[in-house]
């Protein structure tokens, strides 16, 4: 008598915990199902520049993820999509409408004659795209999304100037409802929101952003081509400031260490001198965290001309002049306060995860600080458990595949 074939297991998220459990999981033998909320999978690691200990563009790896995935049967990518709810083994999928379907080569014709533009998402809204577009250079699916409010009453530029029949502004939502035998939640995170700090100049004055930010001024794919300028007049900053736990380690803020915050500021340090070796660079910081192989970046930045770094919280940023900023600072082993100034600010934002506000209905528990708890239901992977860097959630995300196979229902 042969046995029961075990039920797929689903994986909600795909970013790279998402993907790399996905993978993991269809290679060892297991159907999946893996569910992504935007029109793309890869999530928040192909907003970065570079990723350490290498410091390579993260775009490399993803692709031969998604070639992967491409040659896998046994993993179904369901994009746009959410859970509505879950009991019993069973899991109602809502899809927002496809606009455009897998007819769409990624000509842009459709794009040549949108009239509508909207803030780019993938550039954290510091640029413009069409209202139909390809969501980012490293989609997967390779195909163009539309962001249909955008659009102009009786507007059809794009369907009359698409010669492949992809687009098709009045497409419906779906909903199925699937049986899995064990779920993987791999949710991601999100950037603690710059306007939330508005005595660091958060929110309140241009030239001060977020490390999430800097990622795509340093990308050739981001809103000025991979020059680092200044939001306010696009000039290059001749002196640059970083401050370290920004809203992190704080109970008014974050209570926690987001422990890569650190290793991406020492990196971005190396960015502004790559383009401009005569760049001055202050890094303030509390605590100098370099875990694993990462310790080599701080031997990096010892040898660079015009790198400091205090030992202090920054608590104050105003504006100076000319869009210059004056930050007010401890130094704790100069025992005084110092002011100082910069061109532009660049504040360490934490990971806040995605299941703190988010609402899934697979009975997961959450900690105090939002980050997700196994249960008998779903295995949690990534950022969406515990804050991490990318070898980290890589590695975890495996882990999670493989105790979601261990206990998954047949």
């Amino acid at each position: 008598m042969s046995e029961p074939t075990p039920q797929p297991l689903l994986v909600v998220g795909a970013g790279i915990a998402g993907v790399t459990a996905a993978i993991e999981a269809a290679e060892a033998g297991r159907d999946v199902v893996l569910l992504e909320k935007e029109a793309s999978i890869g999530g928040r690691v192909l907003q970065l520049h570079h990723y350490f200990p290498k410091l390579c563009p993260p775009s490399c790896g993803m692709e031969i993820n998604t070639r992967r995935l491409e040659r896998n049967p046994r993993v179904r990518v369901l994009t746009k999509g959410e859970i509505t709810a879950a009991q019993d083994g069973k899991v109602t999928i809502r899809q927002a409408p496809a606009y455009v379907n897998d007819r769409c080569t990624a000509c842009g014709k459709c794009s040549e004659v949108c009239p509508a533009k909207v803030k780019d998402q993938h550039n954290l809204g510091m640029s413009e795209v069409s209202a139909i577009r390809l969501p980012h250079p490293n989609a997967w699916p390779y195909r163009y999304t539309v962001d249909r409010e955008a659009c102009p009453d009786g507007c059809q530029a794009c369907v009359e100037a698409c010669t492949y029949d992809a687009i098709d502004l009045d497409a419906k939502e779906r909903e199925e409802t699937l049986e899995v035998g064990s779920v993987v939640v791999a949710t991601g995170w999100h950037a603690y929101p710059l306007d939330k700090l508005p005595e660091l100049g958060g929110g309140t004055l241009p030239n001060v952003i977020s490390n999430v930010q800097m990622e795509r001024l340093a990308s050739k794919s981001g809103p000025t081509g991979g020059k680092i300028q200044r939001p306010s007049d696009a000039a290059e900053p001749k002196k640059v400031a970083f401050v370290q736990c920004a809203g992190s380690r704080d109970h008014n803020h974050l209570a926690y260490c987001s422990s890569v915050c650190c290793l991406g500021s020492f990196k971005q340090a190396l960015y502004v001198k790559e383009q401009d070796p005569e760049a001055e660079v202050v890094i303030f910081y509390i605590d100098r965290r370099a875990f694993g192989r990462n310790e080599e970046l701080l031997a990096r930045l010892a040898e660079e001309k015009g790198v400091r770094l205090i030992k202090g919280k920054v608590g104050q940023v105003t504006a100076g002049e000319a869009g210059g900023l004056k930050l007010k600072a401890e130094d704790v082993e100069a025992g005084k306060l110092i002011e100082d100034q910069a061109d532009l600010v660049v504040l360490a934002t934490g990971m806040v995860p995605n299941l703190k506000d988010g609402v899934l209905p697979l009975g997961l528990e959450r900690d105090e600080d939002g980050f997700g708890l196994d249960s008998a239901q779903a295995r949690v992977a990534g950022v969406a458990r515990r804050p991490a860097d990318v070898a980290t959630t890589v590695r975890d995300a495996t882990g999670a595949a493989a105790r979601a196979l261990a206990s998954g229902r047949a």
